[in-house]
């Protein structure tokens, strides 16, 4: 854990270069705009560690898959988030010394991502061994209004008179640092230097993704462009303009850099460079101020309906402010063939877009801070990957339509190549199930189990009906071979998380049937023959498993027990740990872990936190406090889970700690992994901590309830949400709970469990 960032409520701030936490710096301080996305690397030349990163949504690569031993059912590749070309980059010598901000000594260093206008900032001021100082003041963003649109700012001026040398240059000679093989991804298809102009085409060496990036590059001195001749320089993947010039001693000099990304993701391959020409034309004919109000206004807009407000802790404030400008710059929910990666546009690792987080974490933060129609996008991505999660359970000796979602994809495919996780993590398919539930209780919109939802639960249905089997020695349905969201312990039974939803699954997926039928006959007709169901008979099956379905529990303890066996082993506390053993997973050998009582994530709890209804609050509560102490919060996903229920049963202490650690996760690099990248997915945990947490915030039926308190850390919070597309603000204080409707309808709603209702543009105290 570090405390290196300054808190500030709307940046985060970085004061003086440290050469160490650069490329944590670099995670923290990534931009993008829901299409593509630029960790926050330095302009000039930098010699130091640094994981440069370029990043195009739905553009990747099938990395061979790195296994010792092949066993049947394995993915033929593992998917990875293309590292693409760099545009941003500047070579810049000054009486011929590079400046490197490696090798030249640092006189003042500020950088800042101001999350309120999506724009990083940075303001330096180094000494060269020539003794001349240089200052440095740059502004980068990417368009939230033109989404292939990034722009660059770059003021530089000197304490002496001297010969200034700068190569504007795009280079496609890039690499992914989690390539298995060490293998470049790309191959060249055009690059060339006109009017002022640097353009590289490049394409993957297979799938054919073509991307290409067009630069028109302005100097600027003193408010005049400036039309001074360059060198073109050319090479493979590479294209470069040349510029040399005298500077006068305080003289700025203002260079600005228009940038234009197209891919074939959305346009076809032999458009792409024509397009991206024509676009940065007409991009190029407006100045980069211009372009950045407009980007920044339209995050005005997104923080209107997405911003947390908390009084009396800046620090939090800054933490949530950080996560959920991450969750925004990430995903827009604008194209259904994008989802949420884990890492975004941050980094690499996790290779895949698309994981379970996104509907077990994402989903909620969309339902109640965007229109639904942004959260349905997320579903249908889903629906349309149906055929390939029913070939993915084939491959694994399923049949009937089953359905196994991928563990982690791009395209529908499993490709990961963990087997404890490809073939035995399958509560992932419980979380999609669930999403669909939960997308229905916020909006009301049943109609989409006609569009594709209720395929979809069919698939999920009938894959839990056969993985389960027969047990003549319990006279129960149990789950052999499995591994939980505590990904510490694999290749179990009966992890009771697992086999609970896979039997609500059914359940649910049961009640849709008979709700289809009634409702929409004639789609339902179409169901029926395309899927081949015979409702009869497989409901009367999965009926039959729910009610002997094996779901252990302890008595002694009265706890759901987390699986087979787990209760034998040596039940030590994870504070009686020394400090030096964490994190387990950098520290113990996985033989060590697996057979320790160690849990990675919420579990049990995850299982409590979903289905939350359908337990008393005794029940949270011992749970709670059995499984909490040997939890380590070595999974991103963890701490949201914990501080939500810690709220529910009433321990605010526990609630807030687990709070910060899932807000300020990466700020302060509390897994010692920041430079990887961000964890956007689990960022999501932040606002749900808080809105679920300690607000208390549930939608049943589209109906809002609340069981707010403030944390005694805060004077107050306050937040908005979209109640049926209709804003709701609520603000929480020590001595009273304020509910506004913002909208021309009335609400009703309940607050710690007694009925209000708020007449349209009116707000109430309670």
């Amino acid at each position: 854990m570090i405390n290196y960032f300054k808190a500030d409520p709307w940046k985060i701030i970085e004061e003086g270069f440290n050469p160490q936490y650069n490329e944590i710096a670099e995670s923290i301080f990534s931009i993008g705009n829901g299409m593509m996305g630029q960790r926050g690397n330095i302009e000039e030349t930098y010699s130091g560690h640094s994981l440069q990163g370029t990043y195009h949504g739905g553009v990747y690569y099938p990395d061979k898959t790195r296994v010792g031993w092949w066993k049947n059912g394995y993915p033929e590749y593992f998917a990875k988030v293309l590292n693409s070309t760099y545009w941003s980059g500047l070579e810049i010598r000054i009486n011929g010394e590079l400046l490197d901000l490696n090798t030249c000594k640092i006189v003042q260093f500020q950088r800042e991502l101001d999350m309120q206008h999506g724009v990083l900032n940075r303001k330096c001021v180094v000494a060269l061994t020539n003794g001349i100082e240089v200052s440095i003041e740059s502004s980068r963003f990417y368009s939230l209004i033109n989404k292939e649109y990034a722009g660059l700012r770059y003021q530089l001026s000197t304490n002496k008179n001297c010969q200034l040398d700068i190569t504007n240059y795009v280079d496609g000679n890039v690499v992914n640092k989690d390539s298995n093989y060490d293998e470049t991804f790309w191959n060249e298809i055009n690059q060339e230097v006109r009017n002022h102009q640097t353009i590289v085409t490049v394409e993957t060496k297979k799938l054919n993704w073509r991307v290409c990036t067009a630069v028109q590059f302005d100097i600027f001195n003193q408010e005049i462009k400036q039309q001074l001749t360059h060198t073109p320089t050319t090479q493979s993947k590479y294209a470069a303009a040349h510029y040399s010039f005298p500077v006068t001693a305080g003289e700025p000099w203002q260079l600005v850099k228009h940038c234009v990304m197209a891919t074939s993701f959305h346009h076809s391959p032999e458009a792409v460079e024509i397009h991206a020409i024509k676009t940065l034309e007409k991009m190029s004919a407006s100045t980069f101020q211009a372009h950045l109000q407009m980007s920044a206004a339209a995050w005005a807009k997104k923080w209107e309906t997405t911003d947390v407000e908390i009084h009396g802790d800046i620090k939090a404030q800054q933490a949530v402010r950080f996560n959920i400008y991450h969750l925004n710059q990430t995903y827009c929910g604008d194209d259904a063939r994008l989802n949420i990666g884990p890492k975004g546009y941050t980094g690499e690792k996790y290779g895949g877009s698309t994981y379970w987080d996104t509907e077990a974490y994402c989903l909620p933060f969309y339902l109640v801070t965007s229109h639904s129609s942004i959260a349905k996008q997320l579903l249908v991505y889903r629906y349309k990957q149906l055929d390939k999660a029913i070939e993915n359970a084939q491959k694994l000796g399923f049949n009937n339509g089953a359905a196994l979602y991928p563990m982690v994809t791009m395209n529908g495919e499993e490709c990961h190549n963990e087997w404890e996780i490809t073939f035995e993590e399958i509560h992932r398919n419980g979380a999609i199930a669930y999403a669909i539930w939960n997308y229905i209780q916020h909006t009301g919109d049943k109609k989409y189990l006609s569009e594709g939802g209720f395929e979809v639960l069919l698939g999920i249905a009938r894959f839990w009906a056969q993985r389960v089997h027969w047990s003549e020695y319990r006279k129960r349905y149990e789950m052999h071979g499995v591994t939980g969201p505590n990904e510490y312990e694999n290749n179990v039974n009966n992890n009771w998380y697992t086999s609970y939803i896979a039997n609500w699954c059914m359940q649910f997926t049961a009640e849709c049937a008979e709700w289809l039928s009634q409702e929409y006959p004639n789609e339902w007709k179409s169901i029926l023959q395309k899927t081949n169901f015979h409702k009869t008979e497989e409901i009367q099956h999965w009926n039959h498993i729910h009610e002997h379905l094996y779901l252990p529990y302890n008595e002694d303890y009265q706890v759901f027990v987390q699986h087979d066996g787990f209760l034998e082993k040596q039940l030590i506390p994870a504070h009686e740990l020394p400090a030096s053993d964490r994190p387990l997973n950098q520290k113990w050998s996985w033989d060590r872990i697996l057979r320790s009582v160690y849990i990675k994530q919420a579990d049990v709890l995850q299982g409590l936190y979903f289905f939350e209804d359908q337990f008393d609050m005794e029940c949270h509560k011992r749970n709670f406090q059995f499984y909490e102490p040997f939890t380590v919060h070595e999974s991103s996903l963890s701490p949201c889970v914990h501080s939500i229920l810690a709220a529910k049963i009433g321990e605010p202490n526990k609630a807030y700690e687990m709070y910060l650690r899932t807000a300020r996760l990466d700020l302060d690099n509390y897994n010692n992994d920041t430079e990887d990248g961000l964890h956007i997915t689990s960022m999501a945990g932040s606002y749900l901590s808080i809105v679920q947490g300690f607000g208390g915030l549930r939608i049943r039926n589209q109906q809002l309830q609340l069981n707010p308190y403030c944390p005694p850390q805060w004077e107050s919070y306050k937040f908005q949400i979209l109640l049926n597309n209709q804003p709701v603000a609520i603000f929480v204080s020590k001595q009273k709970t304020e509910i506004a409707n913002l909208s021309s309808k009335e609400i009703q709603f309940t607050v710690n469990g007694k009925s209000k209702n708020v007449e349209a543009n009116s707000s109430v105290i309670v």
